[in-house]
C-alpha cells in the first residue's frame, strides 16, 4: 500500500471534501465525518475540517429519503487537501457526463481523492484510476475488473495507491478514517476515536465481507463460504457437504438450527438476491443475469424468481429507468 504526505504525522489541520451523489448512504456520509468530529473532540482542537459538496450545490437526496445539505457545488471543493466521492445507487443516472469532465478537470488540485462505495465505477469513467490498484464494493468488483482492465481491482477494505484512495462501504470509510488518524496523530488517539464507537479498526487489507459469526458451527461457515464464492457455478448440496466433511443429511440439520433453512434453498435464495441487485443496479440483460447467477437459461431464472418475488425478473426491470452500467 502505498501512501502519499497526508498520511505523515502533521499538527496543521486537514481539510477534505465530500463530494456526496444522489441516491448515496447516509451512513456513509456519517462513517466519514464522525470519526474526524470525535478526533477533534478528543484533541480539543479542529484538526479535522471538512465541507460537504454536490454536483449543483443543491441538497442531495440520499437513500433513506433524507436532503443532506451542501455547501456548494464541485468547485466548493477546491481548497481542500482532499476530495472524497461518495455514491451509491442510480449511478448511470447520477454520474453524469458534465460531472465526470468536472472530476477530472478538478482532481489534479488535491493532494489525495478518492471514492467510497460505488464511486470508484465514478473515478475510473473519470480515468483517474487508471494504473492504480484499486477496490469497490463486493457486489461491483467482477464487473469493475471487466470493465476497466487498466485498474487493478482486489477485494480489500481499502486501498490506498499514491494519491487515490478506493473503500468499498461504510464500515470500511471508518475504517480508514481511523487510519488516516492514525497516521496523524498516533494509534492512541484512533483507538480513543474507535472505542467511542465501540468499534475497531479493520485494516485495509482485510476482506469486505464481516467476520464469521462465532455462534455458527464453522462446517457451516465453511459452506456458507462455498456458496457465496459459487453464485454463478453453484454445486449441489451433497457436494457441499463432502467438501466440510459433512454428509449431507447432518449438513442440512445444522442449516436448520442455525439458519432455519436448508443448504439447497439458502444457495439458491443466495443466487435470487444476487439476481435481483443486477436487474435493480445494472443494465445487464437477463440473459446475461441468468448466466452470472448459476441459471442455465433466462426461462429457469423467471420461474425460480417469480416464485421467489411474487414477478418476474422482467417486469421487476419495467419498473426501473436502469441505463447500462458505467
Amino acid at each position: 500500500m502505498t501512501e502519499n504526505a497526508i498520511f505523515q504525522p502533521a499538527t496543521a489541520p486537514v481539510t477534505i471534501a465530500l463530494l456526496v451523489l444522489p441516491q448515496a448512504s447516509i451512513l456513509e456520509v456519517a462513517s466519514a465525518l464522525d470519526p474526524l468530529r470525535n478526533a477533534n473532540r478528543q484533541l480539543g482542537h479542529e484538526a479535522y475540517r471538512w465541507r460537504v459538496v454536490s454536483p449543483d450545490g443543491a441538497p442531495v437526496p440520499l437513500t433513506c429519503g433524507i436532503e443532506l445539505p451542501s455547501a456548494g457545488p464541485l468547485a466548493h471543493a477546491t481548497g481542500a487537501e482532499a476530495l472524497i466521492v461518495i455514491a451509491g445507487y442510480r449511478l448511470a443516472e447520477v454520474a453524469t457526463r458534465p460531472l465526470i469532465r468536472d472530476l477530472r478537470r478538478i482532481a489534479q488540485r488535491f493532494r489525495l481523492v478518492g471514492g467510497i462505495d460505488a464511486a470508484p465505477w465514478v473515478l475510473a469513467r473519470a480515468g483517474l484510476l487508471d494504473g492504480h490498484r484499486a477496490t469497490v464494493h463486493w457486489e461491483d468488483l467482477e464487473d469493475l475488473a471487466a470493465a476497466h482492465p487498466e485498474i487493478d481491482v482486489v477485494p480489500d477494505r481499502f486501498v490506498i495507491d499514491r494519491n487515490r484512495v478506493t473503500i468499498s462501504g461504510a464500515a470500511p470509510a471508518a475504517d480508514f478514517m481511523l487510519h488516516l488518524i492514525r497516521a496523524r496523530h498516533g494509534a492512541a488517539l484512533a483507538r480513543q476515536v474507535a472505542m467511542s464507537f465501540l468499534t475497531e479498526a479493520r485494516a485495509g487489507t482485510e476482506p469486505q465481507t464481516a467476520p464469521a459469526d462465532p455462534a455458527l458451527d464453522p462446517r457451516v461457515v465453511q459452506a456458507l463460504a462455498r456458496m457465496e464464492a459459487r453464485i454463478d457455478a453453484p454445486e449441489p448440496a451433497a457436494a457441499t457437504a463432502k467438501a466440510v466433511s459433512l454428509s449431507p443429511r447432518r449438513l442440512e440439520t445444522l442449516f436448520r438450527q442455525a439458519l432455519g433453512t436448508t443448504p439447497a434453498a439458502h444457495a439458491l435464495d443466495l443466487r435470487l438476491q444476487a439476481a435481483r441487485r443486477m436487474l435493480t443496479d445494472t443494465g445487464h440483460p437477463i440473459a446475461e443475469i441468468a448466466l452470472r447467477t448459476g441459471f442455465s437459461s433466462p426461462s429457469t431464472l423467471s420461474r425460480a424468481f417469480r416464485a421467489r418475488f411474487g414477478q418476474p425478473p422482467g417486469a421487476l426491470r419495467s419498473q426501473l429507468s436502469v441505463s447500462p452500467a458505467l
